[in-house]
C-alpha cells in the first residue's frame, strides 16, 4: 500500500502568536526553511520566537517536528503535548499520530487521528490516515470505509486509490480492486505501487500478457528479511535482455543459440528462484552460457538438478565484479515475460529439480528405522519466513493450531519446518507426534533428500511447497484468503505445478474450516486400515 500522507508540513495551518508582538514572518521564514530541510534555521528562528513568547504555538510545533525528524520521538511527543494543551488545532493531531506510529503506538496513533477528526470532519489526511493504520492493523472493511471517504473529499486521490484496491482485493473483489488501481494509475502515471498491484491483479486473474509490463514495476514491494523496503531494483549496467521489442520463441528446440552469455539476477525469496529457475534452461536455448546469481543455499539443489544436466548453466556466488564475460542481463523474475508467458503456455514439466540419490538414501534409512515405517509420510511446514514481513502473518499457522492434523492417526508426520523465529518452533504437543531432524537439515539439497522419501508434502505458501512441487511430489498448500497471484484466483489446481492442489480459506483468517477439509481428504488419500488412494 502506498504511505501515509506527509503529517510534517506546518503549513497547513496558522499559528498566531497568545502575545501582542507578531512573529508570523519569522514563523512564515521558519516554515519555509523546515521545507527546504534547512533545519538549524528552524531551530534558531523557532527558538527566538519562543524566547519571547513561550507560548507560541506554531513554533512549539516546529520544535516538535525537528525532534520527529532526529528520531527523538519522545521529545516530540512532549512538544506536541504542549502545543495541544495551548490550542488544539487539528494538524498537531495529525503530527501527533505521526509520532505514535514512530513509538508504534497503532492505538495512539487511531486516537490522535480521531481527535482531531473531532476538530475538523472534513480533513483529507485524517481520513486517509486513520485508513492507512486501520489497513495495516488488518480492520479492512473499517480501513476500506476511510479510503472511500477520503475519495469523496478528495477524488484525485492517486494513493487513496491505490490503497482501496488493496482492501478490495484483500476482500477478493478482484474487479473493483482493478478499477481503483489503473484510476490510481491515470492520476499519478508514476505511483509504482499502483502499477505493481494492477499487475498482481491481472496475473491472478490469469491476464499475464496484459500484467507482464506492469510486473515490471514489482520491485517496489519488495522487502528484506527484517520488512524493510528493498531501495532498488536489481539491476547491472549491462543492456537488458532480450533486445526490446524481440518475442522468444516458445520451443526451445527452434530457437538460435547467440554466441552471447546473459547474466540471471537473483530476485525476491527462496520459493520465488525455486519456481522461476525453470526457464533458465529456456533461456540457455538462445544464448551461449547463461549464469545465474545463486543464494547459497540454493546452490548446492542447482548443481546437482540443473548443472549436471546443463553444462552451459553457471552458478554464481554474487554479481561479478567483473562484467566483461557477461552481454545482456535479466533478473530471474522477467523471465516469464521474455517468454510471453500465458497460462496455457506455462513451462511446466516436471519434475526439473531433484534429490541427490545418496543423501535421500540416508534419509530413507532413517526413516525405515522407524516403528511402523509403512505408515503414509507427509511432511509439514505450518509457517513461512521472513517473519517481518506482513503477508507472513497472513499466509502462517502456529503449531498449535495444526494440532488437528497432528492427532490424525496412521500418519508418520515429517517437520519440514525450518525457522529463527521461536514463535514458529513447534509446541510440545506437536514435538510429541512429529518427526523432526530439520537441526540436521543444512540447505534446500537436504530439504530435497528428505522430500524424496515422503509420499506427500502439506505446505503453507513458502519456498518448501514450491521445492516439493518443482520435485513432482505430491503437495497440498494451505492457501490464505485472496493468496499470492501465483495461484490463481477460483482454482484448487496450478498449471505451474501439476502435481498441487490448493485448500484455500473460504473467509479471511479462518484456518479452521481450511484445516477440516484437509483432514477429511487425508483420510479418503489414506484410509486408516489401507493404502494411499
Amino acid at each position: 500500500m502506498d504511505t501515509h500522507s506527509d503529517p510534517h508540513s506546518p503549513t497547513m495551518s496558522t499559528f498566531p502568536s497568545s502575545q501582542v508582538v507578531d512573529h508570523s514572518s519569522l514563523h512564515d521564514e521558519a516554515v519555509q526553511a523546515y521545507q527546504a530541510g534547512h533545519h538549524d534555521v528552524v531551530r534558531r528562528l523557532a527558538g527566538k520566537i519562543l524566547a519571547e513568547d513561550a507560548e507560541h504555538v506554531g513554533a512549539i510545533h516546529l520544535q516538535g517536528l525537528l525532534a520527529l525528524a532526529s528520531g527523538n520521538s519522545h521529545d516530540a511527543l512532549r512538544w506536541l503535548e504542549r502545543a495541544i494543551r495551548i490550542r488544539p488545532e487539528p494538524i498537531l493531531y495529525n503530527t501527533l499520530y505521526a509520532i505514535h506510529l514512530k513509538l508504534g503506538d497503532f492505538a495512539g496513533a487511531v486516537r490522535s487521528i480521531r481527535q482531531g477528526l473531532a476538530i475538523q470532519p472534513d480533513f483529507t489526511a485524517f481520513h486517509y490516515n486513520l485508513a492507512l493504520t486501520l489497513h495495516h492493523l488488518g480492520h479492512i472493511e473499517d480501513a476500506a470505509l476511510g479510503y472511500r471517504r477520503t475519495l469523496e473529499l478528495e477524488p484525485g486521490n492517486s494513493a487513496a486509490h491505490n490503497n482501496l484496491g488493496r482492501v478490495c482485493a484483500d476482500l477478493g473483489a478482484m474487479e473493483e480492486a482493478e478499477l481503483h488501481y489503473r484510476r490510481a494509475i491515470e492520476l499519478a502515471p508514476a505511483n509504482l505501487v499502483a502499477r505493481n498491484n494492477l499487475a498482481m491483479a491481472l496475473l491472478a486473474t490469469g491476464r499475464y500478457d496484459e500484467a507482464w509490463p506492469y510486473f515490471e514495476d514489482r520491485w517496489v514491494s519488495f522487502k528484506l528479511a527484517d520488512g524493510r523496503p528493498v531501495p532498488a531494483p536489481v539491476e547491472v549496467p549491462l543492456p537488458r535482455w532480450p533486445d526490446q521489442g524481440v518475442r522468444l520463441i516458445q520451443d526451445a528446440r527452434e530457437a538460435h543459440r547467440s554466441a552471447q552469455n546473459l547474466l540471471v539476477l537473483h530476485e525476491q525469496g527462496f520459493g520465488d528462484s525455486l519456481q522461476f529457475v525453470r526457464y533458465l534452461p529456456l533461456a540457455l536455448a538462445h544464448c551461449a552460457q547463461v549464469g545465474y546469481v545463486c543464494p547459497p543455499a540454493l546452490r548446492r539443489l542447482y548443481e546437482q538438478s540443473l548443472c549436471s544436466r546443463w553444462p552451459g548453466l553457471v552458478l554464481l556466488d554474487a554479481v561479478p565484479a567483473d562484467l566483461s564475460a557477461w552481454h545482456r542481463y535479466i533478473p530471474l523474475m522477467s523471465l516469464p515475460a521474455a517468454f510471453a508467458t500465458q497460462v496455457a503456455t506455462i513451462p511446466a514439466a516436471l519434475p526439473y529439480l531433484h534429490a541427490d540419490a545418496g543423501l535421500a538414501a540416508v534419509w530413507r534409512a532413517r526413516l525405515e528405522a522407524l516403528p511402523a515405517p509403512h505408515q503414509p509420510r507427509v511432511g509439514l511446514v505450518w509457517a513461512g519466513g521472513h517473519s517481518g514481513i506482513a503477508v507472513d502473518r497472513l499466509r502462517s499457522l502456529t503449531a498449535a493450531q495444526v494440532a488437528p492434523l497432528l492427532a490424525l492417526p496412521h500418519v508418520r508426520w515429517v517437520s519440514l519446518q525450518k525457522t529463527d523465529d521461536p514463535a514458529k518452533l513447534p509446541n510440545a504437543a506437536a514435538r510429541a507426534q512429529l518427526i523432526d531432524w530439520t537441526d540436521d537439515i543444512a540447505d534446500f539439497a537436504d530439504t530435497a533428500a528428505l522430500i524424496d522419501n515422503l509420499d506427500l508434502v502439506i505446505s503453507v505458501d513458502t519456498s518448501v511447497a514450491h521445492l516439493a512441487a518443482a520435485m513432482g511430489k505430491p503437495v497440498w498448500l494451505l492457501n490464505r484468503f485472496a493468496g499470492c497471484w501465483r495461484w490463481l484466483y477460483g482454482r484448487d489446481d496450478s498449471p505451474w505445478y501439476p502435481g498441487l492442489r490448493l485448500f484455500t480459506q473460504t473467509r479471511r483468517a479462518d484456518w479452521d474450516d481450511l484445516l477440516a477439509r484437509v483432514a477429511a481428504a487425508l483420510a479418503q488419500a489414506f484410509p486408516p486400515h489401507g493404502n494411499a488412494s
